[in-house]
């Protein structure tokens, strides 16, 4: 019998995890950041958005956090079938983590930080460990549960904040530039679990990317966002749409061949 109570990692039923936004908008100092903003993310689908610099792509996800003010709607399904809206569990891992990197915390002490009220300094509970351990073997990341934060590359740190995320496992995950500055085999990696733990968790996943060719091979769906939706189908589509191959270059002829002089 399926868990739908979200212990641990165990998957929750289709249909729990689905959100809408209705003409949403957002300014700061009257300035439209966002503007009559529509769209529905459905569990089960990952969904990325794209744009230039200072779009409001990150603005969006601080929207659904509850983070700043707007105008519009915001809806979630009931996340156990109520009969009511709820507010959904949301997972978040951000374009950047600042801690000290000299500090001697764990990855361990991370998560235990996060599923008990003890002083992780004291001692890490068995149920703790375990935990832990299975969140971070859902990102291949299980042998890091005992590696220094301090000692991580960009794309291991990454995974452990993906894994803290689901911990317990929401029913909206936003991830904002999660592979900035990561290597090419990181970035790789870093998507491929994503697009299985959409599948695996029937999650709801939106993402925030500059990664035009990266996350059109794990998107079910690509939103070009520029204060407003712009182009928004699958990454064929979107990747067609004039404006979008005029803001990525994808139409600028490549320079003329260098004669040897």
């Amino acid at each position: 019998m399926e868990n739908d109570h979200h212990k641990g990692l165990a998957r929750h039923p289709c249909g729990e995890c689905c959100t809408k936004l209705v003409n949403v908008g957002v300014a700061f100092g009257g300035q439209r950041i966002l503007e009559d903003v529509s769209l529905h993310l459905h569990c089960g689908e990952l969904t990325t958005l794209v744009g230039p610099n200072g779009a409001g792509k990150s603005t969006l996800l601080r929207t659904l956090l509850g983070e700043v003010p707007h105008t519009g709607e915001i809806h979630f399904l009931p996340v156990f079938g109520h009969g009511r809206e709820d507010a959904p569990a949301i997972g978040y891992v951000p374009q950047f983590l600042e801690f000290d990197r000299f500090s001697p915390i764990s990855v361990q002490d991370a998560f235990s930080s996060v599923l008990s009220r003890w002083p992780v300094v004291l001692w890490h509970r068995r149920r703790d460990r375990a935990t832990a351990r299975e969140a971070l073997e859902a990102v291949e990341a299980g042998h890091l549960c005992d590696r220094k934060l301090g000692e991580l590359s960009g794309g291991e740190l990454q995974r452990v904040l993906l894994a803290l995320s689901l911990t317990p496992v929401p029913n909206l995950l936003l991830l904002d530039e999660p592979v900035s500055g990561i290597d090419l085999p990181g970035r790789e990696l870093f998507y491929r679990t994503v697009s299985d733990l959409r599948r695996r968790f029937d999650l709801s996943i939106l993402m925030v990317s500059h990664d035009l060719a990266g996350v059109a091979a794990v998107s079910d769906r690509v939103i070009f966002l520029d204060h407003r939706i712009v182009a928004s189908g699958t990454p064929a589509e979107v990747i067609a749409h004039p404006e979008v191959r005029r803001t990525f270059g994808l139409d600028v002829p490549p320079p003329p061949p260098q004669t040897a002089s």
